[in-house]
C-alpha cells in the first residue's frame, strides 16, 4: 500500500486551473523525483499535499490526496496542523527566507520537537544538536546559538533540513532544496538528504529541475508538464526507454562529460502560461513527434511499457513511433 496516493488532483486559483488531473503514488521508504520545467506545477503539487493552498487563494476542486489512509482533502485544519511537520515535513526552496532572522537557529529547530514530540527544552536542544551533527554541521552546539545571518547559504539549508527531520516524519517533501546554492554545495546537500532518508527508512518526494540528481537519487520519477502528468515510471525505465517525448527532451538536456563544446541544446519554446494552455496535449506545439490528434484530443494517462504516459505517440519495443487514438 502506498504511503501517499494522489489521484486525479485538480486545483483552481481564481478562474485558472494550474493543476489538472495529477496522479502518482509514493511507497514507504521510496524516493520519488518530480521533474519538469518552471511552471509545470511541481511546487503547487507540494503545497496541495501540505494543505497550504489557502495561503495563495488555491482550492482543490477534484481528486483525492490520501496519506497512510487519511483523506487529506477533508482533514480539518487543526488536525492538518498536527500532521504537518510531525508526519509530513517540507524542505522549502529558499533557506534565506525560510528562517526567522530574529530567532536563534537552535530555538527554531527545538520548537518542532517541543510542539510535536512534547520534549522538554533540554531534551529538544540535545535532539537538535544531534540532528545538526548528522547533517555534518561543524560545531553544532555553537551554531545552535547563532542567528541565521551568521551562517552561509549551505549551512542555512542544513538547518532547514534539520527542522524537517526534528519530529521524525514519515514523508519529506523537498521542494528544489538547493536552488539558492552553488553547484558544489548542491551536490553535498542532496547526498546528505538522500543518505539520511535511506538510513531512516523515510519516504521522499524530491522536486527538482536536475535530471542528473534524479538519476542518482530516486527510485521512481513523475514528469510534469503544464499542470499535467506526462509520464511516471521507475528510474531505469525512465532513462532507458522513456515513453513521452517531453521526458526524452529533458534527458537530452543533461550535460555529459564527453560532450563537445557547443553541442548542448535546450527544448525549443517555453512552458505555456496557465492563462493560455493549448488544446489537446499541452506539449504538442513543442513536440517533434506530434501527430494530428495531439492538437485536439487530451491524451489519457495510460499504461505504456512498465509505467504510465499521457501521449498519443508512444515508443514501442522496436523504438518506432506508434499512434494511439
Amino acid at each position: 500500500m502506498a504511503l501517499l496516493s494522489v489521484t486525479d488532483l485538480s486545483v483552481f486559483i481564481g478562474r485558472l486551473k494550474p493543476l489538472d488531473g495529477i496522479s502518482f503514488d509514493i511507497g514507504k521508504g521510496e524516493i520519488v523525483g518530480m521533474v519538469g520545467e518552471s511552471g509545470s506545477g511541481k511546487s503547487l503539487t507540494a503545497m496541495s499535499v501540505m494543505g497550504l493552498l489557502p495561503l495563495i487563494g488555491g482550492k482543490m476542486t477534484s481528486g483525492s490526496i490520501r496519506f497512510d489512509g487519511i483523506d487529506l482533502a477533508t482533514l480539518p485544519e487543526p488536525h492538518y496542523r498536527a500532521l504537518r511537520g510531525r508526519r509530513i515535513a517540507l524542505i522549502s526552496q529558499n533557506p534565506m527566507t525560510s528562517l526567522d532572522p530574529i530567532i536563534r537557529i537552535g530555538a527554531q529547530i527545538d520548537q518542532v520537537s517541543i510542539l510535536h514530540l512534547g520534549l522538554s527544552d533540554a531534551a529538544a536542544r540535545a535532539r537538535s544538536i544531534d540532528i545538526m551533527q548528522q547533517l555534518r554541521i561543524p560545531e553544532a552546539a555553537t551554531v545552535h546559538g547563532n542567528y541565521p545571518h551568521q551562517l552561509s547559504g549551505g549551512m542555512k539549508q542544513r538547518v532547514v533540513i534539520a527542522m524537517a527531520l526534528a519530529a521524525d516524519p514519515e514523508l519529506m517533501i523537498a521542494d528544489e532544496p538547493t536552488t539558492a546554492l552553488d553547484v558544489t554545495i548542491q551536490a553535498q546537500i542532496i547526498q546528505i538528504v538522500v543518505d539520511l532518508v535511506r538510513e531512516r527508512g523515510l519516504s521522499l518526494l524530491l522536486i527538482t529541475h536536475d535530471m542528473g540528481v534524479v538519476a542518482q537519487a530516486c527510485d521512481k520519477v513523475v514528469v510534469l508538464y503544464a499542470g499535467r502528468v506526462a509520464e511516471t515510471n521507475g528510474i531505469d525505465a525512465i532513462f532507458g526507454e522513456p515513453q513521452h517525448p517531453y521526458t526524452r527532451e529533458l534527458i537530452r538536456c543533461i550535460p555529459r562529460h564527453d560532450q563537445l563544446r557547443g553541442s548542448l541544446t535546450g527544448i525549443p519554446g517555453a512552458v505555456p502560461s496557465v492563462m493560455d494552455y493549448p488544446s489537446g496535449c499541452r506539449f504538442h506545439p513543442r513536440c517533434a513527434d506530434a501527430l494530428d490528434i495531439c492538437a485536439g484530443a487530451i491524451p489519457a494517462l495510460e499504461q505504456k511499457a512498465a509505467g504510465f504516459a499521457a501521449c498519443h505517440a508512444a515508443i514501442n519495443a522496436a523504438g518506432k513511433v506508434s499512434a494511439h487514438g
